[in-house]
């Protein structure tokens, strides 16, 4: 499927304006997925012109990328508390800022990150706002290899869908933590908080893809510009 450039020209438009509010010397959580790809290249230009940060990737695939940036690179492990995250999403519920996450495949150590730090700053395009969550897409779940379809049925019993993600060749995928993600629609969730419970009740469930009361500001690209949304205003706060 080919990429619609008024998409595109959106995501950009979201990746520029967070990265804009990253300061000299900051430890960032670098996100996954084409809209913090974006961020990356973003932030790779102003990396050029001097700033000086260090990132912490939530992926191979971007640790593999900030490095062809020569953006620096370090751990958790090395710093445990973040100034700022700056990553996509899948689904953004207007007013709380409740997000989907994971169809990057990387929602385990993505979530890890987000926690990690002082501020979350979630980007995406226009359709990605939603007015709750399951609207658009189903809550991706990664699960231990061992035993999966029987977390699968504990996912069905809770009134979910879960389908095996594959790749091109029909090979199941495998996140960079080496388990399953089960693609599992709940169609609209009445109670993001109340399923986020059941889930996490689950043995074998490693990390699901609701990130609830995580992000502290939403910035999304729209045809002419941006908007910025703050977690449990009503709407927009700033258009520019």
């Amino acid at each position: 499927m080919r990429n619609d450039p008024g998409v595109d020209a959106q995501k950009r438009a979201a990746a520029e304006a967070a990265v804009a509010q990253i300061e000299d010397g900051m430890i960032l959580g670098l996100g996954t997925g084409s809209t913090a790809l974006l961020a990356l290249d973003a932030l790779a230009k102003r990396v050029r012109q001097g700033l000086r940060v260090t990132g912490v990737p939530t992926s191979e695939r971007i640790a593999a990328r900030a490095r062809e940036l020569n953006i620096a690179l370090t751990t958790l492990n090395d710093h445990a508390h973040l100034d700022l995250d700056v990553d996509g999403a899948d689904e953004v519920e207007r007013g709380s800022l409740n997000l989907i996450k994971g169809k990057g495949g990387a929602l385990l150590r993505e979530k890890i990150v987000a926690a990690a730090s002082k501020r979350f700053i979630v980007i995406a395009d226009q359709s990605k706002l939603v007015d709750r969550l399951g609207e658009k897409t189903a809550i991706p779940i990664e699960v231990a290899r061992f035993g999966w379809k029987a977390t699968a049925g504990k996912l069905e019993a809770l009134g979910g869908r879960p389908v095996l993600r594959l790749n091109a060749d029909g090979s199941e995928f495998l996140s960079d933590g080496g388990n399953f993600i089960l693609d599992c629609s709940f169609g609209l969730i009445a109670d993001s908080p109340a399923l986020a419970r059941e889930l996490d009740s689950i043995v074998g469930l490693m990390e699901h893809g609701l990130f609830l009361g995580m992000a502290s500001v939403a910035i999304i690209g729209e045809a002419d510009g941006v908007s910025t949304h703050e977690l449990h205003a009503p709407g927009p706060i700033m258009k520019t």
